[in-house]
């Protein structure tokens, strides 16, 4: 089952246990937008996160190996 599906399942779930109304189906466009938006922000934090963990690395290795002592 995609993620849209699973996204406007559990949205319409949620809006029916809110008991506002009869219909479910503002809690499933919800739902399914919300599961659209999650695929595409989800992999850019865990690349952007992962970047940001090796840049430091990378920046942590250089002052290491390219560590001078000052002379005082």
């Amino acid at each position: 089952m995609g993620a849209t599906t699973i996204g406007a399942l559990v949205g319409a779930a949620i809006d029916k246990m809110s008991g506002d109304d009869d219909s479910s189906f503002d809690g499933a466009i919800k739902g399914a937008v919300v599961a659209n938006v999650l695929k595409v922000v989800v992999p850019m934090a865990i690349t952007y996160a992962v970047g940001w963990a090796v840049l430091r690395g990378a920046g942590e290795l250089k002052a290491q190996l390219f560590e001078t002592e000052d002379a005082a």
